[in-house]
């Protein structure tokens, strides 16, 4: 089985900036390198099996394909789509967010 390259949009990004943003400020480095280690490690697994993502919003949003995967330890949820030669992250959203209303607006 072949990996593929995990490739997060811009507005992704900025929402990992957010994140790390906030532990380290309300928590402390640690926290927030662990919350890097924690994303590192989703971004692995769905390289290499992107299939086990829910697909719960998928269903939800009528957006076929999109998957989702919970950080560990976290309340973050990675949004994403599998394409033939990568992985699309969408978002990485906090699980008390509207994540229907930000997924909607963003469907594209």
């Amino acid at each position: 089985m072949t990996s593929k390259t995990v490739v997060p949009r811009l507005v992704a990004e900025l929402d990992f900036d957010t994140a790390v943003e906030y532990y380290t400020r309300e928590a402390g480095a640690d926290i927030a390198t662990r919350f890097i280690d924690a994303l590192q490690e989703v971004y692995c697994e769905i390289g290499n099996r992107p299939a086990t993502g829910s697909p719960r919003y998928a269903h939800e949003l009528n957006l076929p394909g999109l998957r989702s995967q919970t950080l560990r330890h976290f309340p973050y949820i990675v949004f994403y789509m599998e394409r033939d030669d990568q992985i699309d992250v969408w978002r990485i959203l906090h699980a008390q967010q509207n994540i229907a209303a930000w997924l909607r607006d963003f469907g594209s």
